[in-house]
């Protein structure tokens, strides 16, 4: 897998984050709470302002309190479920979600994919991640470790392959987003090519303006769903 698909995928829309995250923890067990609270405590701009343990107690907390960023493990039968994002986004719609949790049950990840979380870890990523995850949560931008993107891949280019002729771009941006997506920079790009790396950068970037993309990472995902290169072809 390429460099820009190996550890999350993270789409940026620019947005500000503030000098201080207030978070809240829902998870019924008390030492996931507690080293969670315990990482964050160790970086002031994230502050844990609440833990609960149900979903009766987490909907009664929002109620009268709107954090910057919710996370939630909702596989905790008895306790939390999918059914409790939907409730969650029913009564706070704009709260920004991240899900860690070891769920591995496709169609409950699809069910709180569907009901609007923003970001999913699964409960082996490291700190870095879910710092990261929790700033681009707050941004309202969305974060996937490697399992859930790899799925998100899986579960694309399973659907129907869209005809390369209807890709909006000319047959050389085509050949650059291949070699893109298989994990080339610039510089070998141009040699393979034949270009200068100036002309490959240009490209690239009237690639990014015509698709309205951000970062490479979302160009390798739309390469391999519309079937410019499969999953096993992006990067080593």
């Amino acid at each position: 897998m390429c460099p820009a698909l190996r550890n999350y995928f993270w789409l940026k829309r620019n947005k500000k984050v503030r000098e201080e995250i207030t978070i809240c923890v829902a998870d019924t067990h008390f030492l996931a709470r507690i080293g969670l609270r315990a990482v964050l405590s160790e970086h002031p701009h994230y502050k844990v302002i609440a833990e609960v343990g149900d979903e009766e107690e987490l909907l009664q907390y929002l109620r009268q309190t709107t954090p910057d960023v919710l996370i939630i493990d909702y596989n905790q039968p008895g306790y939390f479920d999918s059914n409790t994002i939907k409730n969650v986004k029913n009564l706070t719609p704009d709260l920004q979600v991240l899900v860690i949790s070891s769920d591995e049950d496709k169609k409950n990840i699809d069910l709180v994919l569907e009901y609007g979380i923003n970001s999913y870890l699964t409960k082996t990523c490291d700190e870095e991640e879910i710092l990261d995850a929790i700033k681009a949560t707050q941004r309202g931008d969305r974060f996937f470790c490697t399992k859930i993107l790899n799925y998100l891949i899986e579960k694309s280019f399973a659907r129907q392959v869209v005809p390369v002729d209807a890709v909006p771009l000319t047959g050389r941006e085509i050949e650059i987003v291949q070699l893109i997506s298989r994990g080339l920079i610039a510089k070998e790009i141009a040699n393979q090519l034949n270009l200068s790396t100036h002309t490959v950068y240009t490209h690239r970037k009237n690639i990014m303006k015509k698709l309205q993309m951000n970062s490479t990472s979302e160009l390798v995902l739309y390469a391999i769903q519309k079937g410019l290169v499969a999953p096993e072809e992006s990067g080593s």
